[in-house]
């Protein structure tokens, strides 16, 4: 009786699998080392955004083709699997040909990549491939490696405070236009074909247009400089049309989109302008020098940078800001042409060195002195969370988040708030050289990266 009721169960299992259709096989996202948050990641990537609008010449949000490719994008960004990502799209009014993501989800691509494209899809595929390295999270697991391969995994959390983004500005790991980590590797590009081709898939575009572009411009690399640095941002994983072919034979047959009314109007648009080229570029970044915020003296990340001698220390500059020290006293200021009112920082840095008149109060201790006396000048700053241990050039710090009312106010008159960043590093007198690096705090995001790179220069005697 129980070997008859085998047979039946068999003969009907065999008959489910004759009858019953393939689900297809699709691509699921990878995952490995990521010292990132999710909330930290986009907080990295909206840090560079904010330089990127700055650094590059953006065609603006009104214009029809950027908000073509908002909507091409966001169709596309909602069949991506994993996290939500909080996706944005831009352009760049640029010759060459190329795109790139940031971590948490904002996307760039040139206007050059869309004259170059031949059909929708094939500009489908370029923003799928994009949103492909966001899923697949590759600017910060690549991130991750370096900061692990800088700093033993056990001394990360202890030495330089509890945050990711504090460890990574500390060893020097940003986002920024040309960082190593918006290059991808050959295993990156791969991942970011294969989950592309499911999400043109979704949205309706044949998959194959994004290894038929891909493809073009490999073969144009010999005779156009312009597509250069794609190549080299993404380079070929090798027999990438074969490889997207053999996952679109997984799919179930469909019927794909043709090119749609507004891609026609946007195409003949695109084609009408002429776009900077990179020369064109790198001479209006130096006539359209702006800083974060107007008052900060025209200052960005990669500013050039002059060094300033002291007796206790050296650092680093941005060449036009201006160096002030205060007679009888240790007091230096560095920072913008208006950055600063009657010797009072608004943008910029203010240094000296500071010893406890308290015998025994150790390093900590020292540091709730320093603040104090600080509060003499703005008795409203507060600490904001508490001080973290941090380390510059090899030598022994803390780092304290600081809040009060800027010495300038704004245009209803009234006080700005101001954020601080008060850095300390002892000495080997026991005498602590410090840093507060000020600016109002709508602004502070957008000048960290400038003060990051003066911290990492700092060098005591």
């Amino acid at each position: 009786m129980g070997i008859w009721r085998i047979q039946i169960a068999t003969v009907a299992f065999i008959g489910w699998l004759l009858v019953a259709p393939f689900a297809p096989a699709r691509v699921e996202p990878t995952h490995g080392f990521d010292l990132f948050s999710p909330q930290e990641e986009i907080q990295a990537g909206q840090q560079a955004a904010a330089q990127v609008e700055l650094q590059l010449p953006l065609l603006p949000e009104s214009d029809p083709i950027v908000r073509y490719v908002q909507r091409l994008g966001e169709r596309l960004a909602a069949h991506a699997p994993g996290e939500k990502w909080p996706y944005s799209f831009h352009v760049i009014n640029q010759k060459e040909i190329n795109a790139f993501a940031l971590p948490g989800g904002a996307i760039f691509v040139n206007l050059g990549t869309i004259q170059a494209a031949d059909n929708e899809a094939q500009l489908a595929g370029v923003l799928a491939h994009e949103i492909s390295h966001v899923v697949q999270r590759h600017g910060t697991r690549a991130a991750s490696k370096q900061m692990a391969a800088q700093l033993p995994l056990a001394l990360i959390g202890g030495v330089m405070g509890n945050t990711t983004l504090s460890r990574a500005a500390q060893l020097g790991i940003s986002f920024g236009i040309g960082s190593y980590f918006l290059k991808n590797s050959r295993q990156s590009e791969s991942e970011a074909d294969l989950l592309g081709t499911d999400i043109m898939y979704d949205a309706g575009f044949d998959p194959h247009q994004m290894a038929v572009f891909f493809t073009k411009l490999q073969e144009q690399s010999g005779k156009q400089g312009a597509v250069a640095q794609f190549l080299s941002d993404h380079p070929d994983p090798g027999n990438r049309a074969g490889a997207v072919s053999q996952e679109v034979a997984t799919l179930p047959a469909k019927k794909y989109r043709v090119n749609s009314a507004e891609w026609a109007s946007v195409k003949k648009r695109a084609d009408g302008l002429t776009p900077m080229n990179a020369e064109q570029i790198a001479a209006w970044q130096k006539d359209h020098s702006v800083a974060p915020a107007p008052q900060a003296g025209g200052v960005s990340a990669d500013a050039s940078m002059l060094q300033f001698d002291h007796g206790d220390y050296r650092i680093a500059y941005p060449e036009n800001w201006r160096v002030a020290s205060q007679a009888n006293s240790s007091i230096v200021i560095i920072a913008p042409k208006s950055g600063s009112v009657n010797d009072v920082v608004v943008y910029g840095v203010t240094m000296g060195n500071y010893r406890s008149d308290k015998a025994g109060v150790g390093f900590g201790g020292a540091i709730a002195g320093l603040v104090d006396s600080l509060r003499h000048s703005n008795p409203d700053m507060r600490e904001v969370g508490q001080p973290e241990d941090i380390r510059v050039n090899g030598v022994a710090g803390k780092s304290v988040d600081l809040i009060g009312h800027s010495p300038e106010a704004g245009e209803n008159g009234k006080a700005m708030r101001e954020r601080d960043w008060l850095v300390a590093v002892e000495r080997h007198d026991g005498v602590l050289i410090y840093l507060v690096f000020a600016a109002p705090e709508n602004d502070f995001e957008e000048l960290r990266p400038v003060f990051e790179q003066m911290l990492k220069s700092l060098k005591l005697k």
